[in-house]
């Protein structure tokens, strides 16, 4: 398939900007791959079409305050630094992406926090954007981490064209964070409440918990007309003996599963074996799911409204089927439904 297959016609003020008052109070378009159906729900509705002893599989992920602004020495240009991943915990090195990229060399220092608290030197230039920081901090990791967080803002994608906001510390991390690491939330998540996911356990819907920690990959624009050209960002993933046995015997007895999300879709087609059961495993994954692909685990999805030409928007269709998919994108722009990660979602059954 080709990049221009996924774009279609999304006005701006569609992209939300804020989150819905109550989790669980978003819109929800419900989808049947078999008859073609389109429902119009509000989403704590979803559990109308789970039965007892269903699984429901949810990313586990913490987002981390991955944004940071500070200033280069001597010239006192202001640098925005996005954290992208710890390398060596004692040496508090990090990879990161500066901008503007082409201020900054090798042996630069940059200061960050209003009296200067942190100082980071650069110490390698692996990208065009890229770069390894070594942050100068004597104490220990864990007191580093904490003042290095307390200068950090919560990673808004770059479309939510707005300031961070108090509430988004909160808003833009599901209910069940308990692995930090990602700097992109997994979206789908985010329509989970308390309440909603108590319904669940008193149905007896299974929970089971992977982890993928998103990166901005996510966001990255495809450049390639043919998609086969494309490369994903590799993404650290883990799925515990615990949720394999949940999933796999789920898989034996011909029980229902659920993906929340394009990220547990990517990690459980990343291990999966025969018969669609999966196994355990501590890595990462540069999977890129798009149409034609054959799905061997989970056989419904949820997933959030994508923008035109992303890689989640492909992965969404390779589940529901190409012209369903684009069809029902198209209704959610007519019916005037929220995109992006705080808009809207979709079940796809």
């Amino acid at each position: 398939m080709k990049l221009s297959q996924f774009n279609y016609d999304l006005p701006e003020k569609l992209i939300a900007l804020r989150p819905a008052k109550v989790r669980d109070e978003s819109r929800l378009m419900v989808v049947n791959r078999k008859t073609g159906k389109i429902e119009h729900k509000i989403f704590k509705e979803i559990i109308d079409y789970f039965q007892p002893n269903d699984v429901i599989v949810f990313n586990n992920t913490r987002v981390f305050p991955a944004r940071l602004y500070g200033n280069k020495e001597k010239t006192g240009a202001k640098i925005e630094v996005f954290l992208l991943r710890e390398l060596k915990a004692e040496n508090h090195l990090w990879d990161v992406l500066v901008d503007p990229a082409r201020k900054i060399r090798i042996g630069n220092k940059l200061y960050f926090g209003e009296d200067d608290s942190l100082v980071a030197e650069v110490i390698d230039n692996t990208t065009s954007r890229g770069r390894t920081l070594r942050f100068l901090y004597d104490g220990p990791s864990d007191e580093f981490k904490k003042l290095l967080y307390s200068l950090g803002e919560t990673p808004l994608p770059k479309f939510i064209n707005r300031p961070v906001e108090p509430d988004d510390a909160e808003r833009y991390q599901t209910i069940f964070a308990s692995e930090e690491g990602a700097v992109a939330a997994p979206t789908a998540g985010l329509h989970f409440s308390r309440e909603l996911l108590k319904r669940f356990d008193i149905l007896g819907v299974q929970k089971a918990f992977i982890t993928l920690h998103a990166g901005l990959g996510n966001f990255r624009n495809v450049d390639v007309e043919d998609l086969t050209k494309h490369k994903m960002d590799s993404e650290q993933i883990k799925v515990t003996p615990e949720a394999v046995q949940i999933i796999n015997n789920a898989k034996k007895e011909k029980r229902k599963i659920c993906a929340v999300g394009t990220t547990v879709v990517k990690t459980l087609e990343t291990v999966a074996i025969t018969n669609g059961h999966i196994k355990a495993y501590d890595g990462w994954t540069n999977k890129f799911i798009f149409p034609p692909y054959d799905f061997t685990v989970a056989n419904r999805m949820v997933s959030n409204f994508h923008l035109p030409k992303s890689t989640l928007l492909m992965t969404v269709a390779a589940f529901g089927g190409y012209e369903l998919i684009m069809d029902a994108y198209n209704e959610a722009v007519k019916e005037k439904y929220r995109f992006g990660t705080y808009g809207d979602a979709m079940f796809i059954y």
